[in-house]
Formats: C-alpha cells, sequence, structure tokens
C-alpha cells in the first residue's frame, strides 16, 4: 500500500458492500443476512460482518434477528409515508438555501453529478444513474451551507439513498435534476421550489408504484 493510499478497516469496507448491495437492490427487502454465510461470500471472518450488520441496523437498512442472523429491511407503507415526509421537509429547504448560498465551486460539482447520471442514465445504466442522483441531492444540500442539516443529511443518508432508488424514469428524474441545476445556476428561488415540489411529487408517484 502507497503512502497515498488511505487504509480501510476491514469492517467498513464490508460495511459499504452491503450497504450498496441494499441500496442497489442486489440484496432485495427480506433476504436473509447470516454470519457463517456472508463471512464465505466475502472472504473475511464472521467479526466485521457482525460490526457490518451492527452498523446497518443503526442506519435503518437491515431488521436484527436473534442470535447471528439479521433480513434486510422491508419498508412497510408507513415507514415510505414517514421517509417522504421528512425527504420533502428537508430537500425543500434544502433547495431554497442552496438557490441562494451556492458557488461557483459547488455548483461545478453539482454539474459533475448531473453530467454522470445524464449519461448513466440515457446509456440505461440503472445502478449509476440513481447512484448520481443520490450525490446531487447530497451536494444540494452541502450548497444550502447549514451544518445542521448536513449532520441530518448524514444521519439519514443510507435511507434517503435507498428512497431515491425507487424509481425506473431515469432520463426523467435526470432531466427533472437538470431543470433544477438550471433555476439554481440563475438564482431562481421561485423555479426553484416550483420544481423541487414537482420533483417530490415525482418521487412519491415512483416510490409507490414500486411499492405497488
Amino acid at each position: 500500500m502507497t503512502g497515498s493510499e488511505k487504509f480501510e478497516p476491514e469492517s467498513e469496507r464490508v460495511t459499504r458492500q452491503l450497504r450498496d448491495d441494499i441500496i442497489d437492490g442486489v440484496r432485495a427487502p427480506g433476504s436473509k443476512l447470516v454470519e457463517r454465510e456472508l463471512a464465505a461470500e466475502l472472504g473475511v471472518s464472521r467479526l466485521p460482518i457482525r460490526d457490518a450488520l451492527k452498523a446497518l441496523v443503526t442506519e435503518g437498512l437491515v431488521t436484527p434477528r436473534p442470535r447471528s442472523w439479521a433480513v434486510v429491511r422491508e419498508f412497510t407503507p408507513s415507514d415510505l409515508a414517514d421517509l417522504e415526509e421528512v425527504r420533502s421537509a428537508l430537500e425543500t429547504m434544502a433547495f431554497r438555501l442552496a438557490a441562494q448560498r451556492r458557488t461557483r465551486a459547488g455548483l461545478a460539482r453539482l454539474r459533475a453529478d448531473l453530467d454522470t447520471e445524464l449519461t448513466a442514465a440515457r446509456a440505461g445504466d440503472a445502478v449509476r444513474a440513481r447512484r448520481a442522483a443520490a450525490d446531487f441531492h447530497e451536494t444540494v444540500t452541502s450548497l444550502a451551507d447549514n451544518e445542521l442539516l448536513n449532520e441530518l443529511e448524514r444521519t439519514l443518508r443510507s435511507r434517503m439513498r435507498w428512497l431515491l432508488g425507487q424509481h425506473d424514469d431515469l432520463v426523467a428524474i435526470a432531466e427533472e435534476h437538470e431543470a433544477l441545476y438550471d433555476a439554481l445556476v440563475d438564482r431562481d428561488a421561485d423555479r426553484v421550489a416550483e420544481l423541487t415540489a414537482r420533483h417530490l411529487a415525482t418521487g412519491r408517484r415512483a416510490a409507490a408504484a414500486r411499492q405497488g
């Protein structure tokens, strides 16, 4: 390992792998997560698996079971409604503040997220498009320049990334993001508010269709 490479503890690497698998839909809701089986699959001991499952329970992606296993969380309609209410409140604030406080450097990061999403969406690369879409939202929150809002986003990040992946209209979502980006560039707060409300409604419909 060179000096420029960052050391990543095995438990963190396993947590990241399992988190990505859940958010990307590789491990479906209700899937069993058995320590012994995961250790063999990922080529690690059971200790980092145990630590990873504990972390993912805290993040709200995994439901614990007795002894040495867990399941991928199955979000109920009530869970989804709660997530959508929180998302609506936080994103309405984030986009409004971002319209007022965005910087040139911040807009460049946002444009990079958007370009990645558009390219992936047009190529039909669902995993990459959904990941970039979630990156777009997280960058908007950073542009809001409110530390408490950023703290809340970090706490809810895994569940929100899962929620933001509950759609199949990759290009349509990317184009909504592009319209929001243009409004942020123009500092058009009224337009940003209108587009945010529309975008949230699109997300609610998509999540409901997936659950149905």
